[in-house]
């Protein structure tokens, strides 16, 4: 077993260990495996070990480590800040955007998203911590938005991302993540027909088991997986 297959194993486990803490089935949670910081070939064995769905930050490095496996049925998610400038390039290969962070950036999606004939699967990132250095709509900002959601046609809104406070321990990172869920909770109400906020994009390697507990349904993680290779 390889290396990267062993921390696989070990990051769900960890999974289980907390979706069962929780009341919850391990099913109920997606990994998203993120390979910002590993090649194409780290990327390939961690998908070939069993992870089928991957991210990146980066809509570059998605692009060149999606052309480069190609042959692969992976379903690329990007994670991280996407400029309008980008969108036409990133579309073709992304399953899922975690990061639709302004007005503009949804309509230049949903704008590309018509002329590709398609619709594309989005959820909306939330600044749950109010840290002026990330990206994200505040929260009073998405709740006046969800009900104008109906206004984007070729877009599926799927849920809310969001990331813990910068140098949060285990408590505020729960804090964090339970604030989104209470949000989602009451937010679900004024959706439009055609919006759901099921999803919540929350976790990462030091958190993901906080998030568990507070309903997360997708965790980014990505240096667990990769721990232990040279660089």
């Amino acid at each position: 077993m390889s290396l990267i297959a062993q921390n696989l194993e070990r990051v769900l486990e960890r999974i289980a260990v907390a979706t069962d803490a929780a009341g919850r089935r391990a099913d109920e949670v997606q990994l998203v495996g993120v390979t910002k910081y590993v090649d194409a070939e780290a990327a390939r064995t961690l998908f070939e070990a069993g992870c089928h769905c991957l991210g990146e930050s980066r809509p570059q490095e998605l692009w060149q480590k999606a052309e480069r496996l190609a042959t692969l049925p992976v379903q690329w998610h990007l994670i991280g800040h996407l400029q309008t400038n980008k969108v036409r390039r990133s579309l073709p290969h992304v399953h899922l955007i975690h990061s639709v962070d302004s007005v503009r950036l949804l309509s230049a999606v949903d704008k590309e998203a018509a002329v590709l004939s398609r619709t594309v699967h989005v959820l909306l990132e939330v600044n749950i911590s109010g840290d002026a250095n990330k990206h994200g709509f505040a929260p009073a900002e998405a709740e006046s938005l969800i009900p104008e959601l109906v206004n984007y046609p070729h877009l599926q809104v799927r849920g809310l991302m969001t990331m813990a406070s910068l140098g949060a321990d285990a408590a505020r990172a729960q804090a964090d993540f339970a604030h989104l869920r209470e949000l989602r909770d009451r937010w679900q109400s004024s959706c439009p027909e055609g919006v759901m906020l099921h999803e919540l994009s929350t976790g990462m390697t030091g958190d993901f088991e906080q998030a568990i507990q507070e309903g997360a349904t997708m965790v980014r993680v990505g240096s667990a997986l990769f721990e232990g290779l040279s660089s």
